[in-house]
């Protein structure tokens, strides 16, 4: 950064870059310098997503400033040096955090338990909120996001989140503009049989478990503010986890198809 000019968002209007390089510099230089930063920022990448340090940019969601450092120089830069500096200090202090509730965990020999592990679309919507012991908004996040997700790559947008799991888990053949999710196998096999009449239950009993966290949270005329314990919100996490491995293993009928991966 010594061989640039700083700009933050509001001098750069949203219309132009939040950097420029000074006048007299070396080009050489400054793009050595830029490689050596690239490199850099792809190491800190799994470390920005572990702790889910992104920051929200309005018309284009969650971005992580660190990764897109070098939008910086372009025109209506999304980030500003402040963005990747305070992205870096913050992601250091989750990440300090984390190690010593590792250590401490490690001290007491039992086995250890590694959130970050969990399904991607489970965990990415839980990180922010889990880093900060906001457990009971974590669980919920997860919940909305795995069910967002399997709306999306279905194209089923039209139903309730109820609906939607019992008429894409259910038993029958898929009708137009519903498909449904199948477990692959020989239908004649006890363990294909076994596993297809237990996704729907599975997936509706844990749709149930989203509404009523989202009810305890949000419900304006609840009084209790008892937040999730670690344990708690690891267990239903867990549970998320699964389902949406198994949802992974499955494959997309449509109407009139006979089956579809995806």
């Amino acid at each position: 950064m010594q061989t640039q000019i700083e700009f933050n968002h509001a001098e750069s209007r949203g219309l132009f870059p939040t950097v420029k390089t000074k006048d007299g510099q070396d080009q050489a230089t400054v793009q050595r310098l830029e490689l050596d930063v690239a490199e850099a920022a792809g190491g800190a990448a799994r470390a920005v997503h572990i702790t889910g340090a992104q920051i929200g940019v309005a018309g284009i969601g969650a971005v992580d400033p660190i990764a897109n450092w070098a939008l910086m120089s372009e025109p209506k830069a999304l980030v500003s040096p402040k963005d990747v500096r305070t992205t870096a200090a913050t992601v250091r202090g989750r990440l300090n955090a984390m190690i010593l509730e590792s250590e401490a965990a490690a001290e007491t020999a039992l086995p250890a338990f590694a959130p970050a592990q969990l399904h991607p679309v489970v965990w990415s919507a839980a990180a922010a909120h889990w880093t900060t012991h906001q457990y009971r908004v974590a669980v919920r996040e997860a919940a909305e996001a795995l069910t967002v997700h399997w709306k999306t790559r279905l194209g089923r947008h039209d139903a309730d989140d109820t609906v939607f799991w019992q008429q894409t888990l259910s038993a029958g053949e898929p009708q137009e503009g519903r498909p449904k999710l199948v477990w692959p196998g020989d239908p004649a096999s006890k363990t294909t049989k076994s596993m297809r009449g237990g996704l729907e239950p599975l997936a509706k009993a844990l749709t149930n478990l989203a509404t009523g966290l989202n009810l305890t949270v949000w419900n304006v005329t609840t009084h209790t503010r008892d937040e999730l314990s670690e344990q708690e919100a690891m267990e239903r996490l867990a549970a998320y986890s699964y389902l949406a491995r198994l949802l992974d293993t499955c494959d997309a009928r449509h109407a009139g198809d006979t089956a579809e991966t995806v």
